[in-house]
């Protein structure tokens, strides 16, 4: 099994290369430290792995072998902010962890991993405390020997000492910046690299590729096209091990990704050829489905829990909470198995090795290379065109399923207009952002509908359920009405929000 550390923590170094011990200012000089622990020198040693053309380590994530210290096996740091990562633990095995191998699949697109650097380090420890005498922060001086793997030997080494000081669980972040402004005060000076890994491979040849730094500002139509997509990817690949380890709000935010990248793909076909890109976008619907099921699922639950919160407890009768926790466990494992199933198949990975390659060789259509001020807008205006012909169509029906099933595909395509003018409002400005503002108002307007509708559905099958075991269905029955009048609402209150999508001026701004 794999158990998860937040890892918070800042490196230093000194100024010029230690030609000696390196020592440690006086810490307990540091408000809330009232004193420091010696907890005695430590070997360890860590190989690194990673593809040969070193994928993870260029996204700044860290897979290792550690033997020695407390903490001996397998670990995978993936990046949360700069000086946050959480680090993945798995036993010390022979081979990979499936569960690590899984959650950098996303990353190495089935490419296999194999050891890059050792990494053996002499630890002297310290332990910051306060005055009951509980663990403040870790400050560590760090001898290390790094030996990059499969280069010549006169080459292939390479030596540092570097201070670590890691926060405590549940520690206050400013003690990180009391605690570096003692040690730059003594000479040091934050660490020129963000890991041992990444200096390892910057001070050993053969010199990885260097990082191209800022990509040159986007021009053209095409230039804007491809940045959002890349963006949208960039975004696909790393909650992939989100979803996987279960975070909180992971399957929507992968799920808008796709949804996002396909929106895009159909958007401006003027730029990109259809031709080479209507798998993808078949591929990327797939996706969204098999990732739509845990997230509707998660919105359903959450509102059923909410609506079953606010009714008064006089009228709740019969079992109504177990029973809508029974079917919420047994829905949400269901769900989740699905998403799962998913992204562990040769069919996801598939997708994600198309969509990087569609990236690195994207096949550009005439129109990529013309200003972006005339070919975005036409696109995203033939996409509001599409919205409107479904509201018109929708807004003309009476009440009643057909207009439900009508209001829910007008929303689809709200949702594929409001993607398509975020992917203009880099090149479009104030104008996109405006109509983009409008258009999710609509998008909200109908996504409140339609998850009044699915919950109608399910409250008729659990009232069903309820009458099945002998039990009342009074209070599904209440819940049922009341999601009834919210839908009502909606529909009263969406040709007003129309009509401010639809206003001239907004159109005009936009270059329409």
């Amino acid at each position: 099994m794999a158990d998860t550390k937040r890892e918070i923590e800042r490196k230093y170094e000194a100024e010029a290369e230690a030609t000696g011990e390196t020592r440690l200012p006086d810490l307990t000089k540091v408000a809330g430290v009232s004193s420091v622990r010696e907890d005695g020198v430590v070997e360890l040693d860590a190989v690194y792995y990673d593809t040969e053309d070193l994928r993870l380590a260029a996204h700044s994530v860290t897979l290792r072998r550690r033997t020695g210290g407390d903490d001996a096996g397998w670990h995978l740091k993936l990046p949360v902010s700069p000086d946050t990562r959480d680090e993945i633990r798995a036993p010390l095995t022979d081979g990979l962890p499936s569960a690590l191998a899984a959650l950098i699949r996303s990353r190495t697109l089935g490419e296999p991993v194999a050891p890059v650097v050792r990494l053996r380090s002499v630890r002297d420890v310290r332990q910051l405390l306060d005055a009951r005498g509980e663990p403040l922060a870790e400050v560590s001086v760090d001898t290390v020997t790094a030996q990059r793997l499969g280069v010549p030997a006169d080459r292939a080494t390479t030596r540092w000492t570097e201070i670590e000081v890691e926060l405590a669980d549940e520690g206050d972040p400013a003690l990180l910046d009391a605690v570096g402004k003692k040690l730059r005060k003594a000479g040091l000076r934050p660490a020129r690299s963000a890991s041992k890994l990444a200096r390892a491979l910057a001070d050993t040849e053969p010199q990885p590729e260097k990082s191209p730094g800022q990509p040159p500002r986007p021009r053209t139509a095409g230039d804007h096209v491809l940045a959002y997509l890349r963006e949208q990817y960039e975004a696909l690949v790393a909650y992939d091990p989100a979803v996987r380890r279960g975070l909180p709000d992971s399957v929507h935010q992968m799920r808008v990704a796709t949804r996002r990248l396909r929106s895009a793909l159909r958007t401006y076909r003027k730029v990109l050829d259809r031709a080479a890109t209507d798998l993808v976008v078949a591929e990327l619907k797939w996706l969204a489905g098999e990732l739509g099921a845990d997230r509707d699922q998660e919105v359903l639950d959450a509102r059923l829990h909410a609506r079953l919160e606010d009714v008064p407890g006089t009228l709740l009768r019969g079992p109504v909470r177990g029973r809508l926790r029974i079917w919420s466990v047994g829905t949400r494992d269901a769900a989740r198995a699905r998403t799962t199933e998913a992204l562990d198949s040769p069919r996801h990975l598939d997708l994600l090795v198309a969509l990087n390659a569609l990236l690195a060789d994207p096949p550009l259509r005439p129109a990529a290379s013309k200003p972006a001020a005339e070919v975005l807008p036409r696109a995203v205006l033939k996409d509001f065109g599409r919205l409107a012909v479904r509201m018109e169509r929708a807004l003309a029906l009476p009440p009643g399923d057909e207009r439900d099933r009508a209001l829910h595909n007008a929303r689809k395509a709200a949702k594929r207009t409001r993607y398509a003018a975020d992917a203009a409002r880099p090149a479009l400005g104030g104008p996109a952002k405006r109509f983009a503002k409008h258009v999710k108002a609509v998008q909200s307007v109908l996504g409140e509908h339609q998850d009044s509708v699915v919950a109608r559905t399910t409250l008729r099958d659990l009232a069903a359920r309820a009458d099945a075991a002998g039990e009342t269905a009074f209070t599904w029955g209440l819940l049922y009405g009341r999601e009834e009048a919210a839908s009502q609402a909606r529909e009263r209150e969406l040709p007003e929000v129309w009509k401010r999508a639809t206003a001239g001026k907004l159109r005009t701004d936009l270059g329409g």
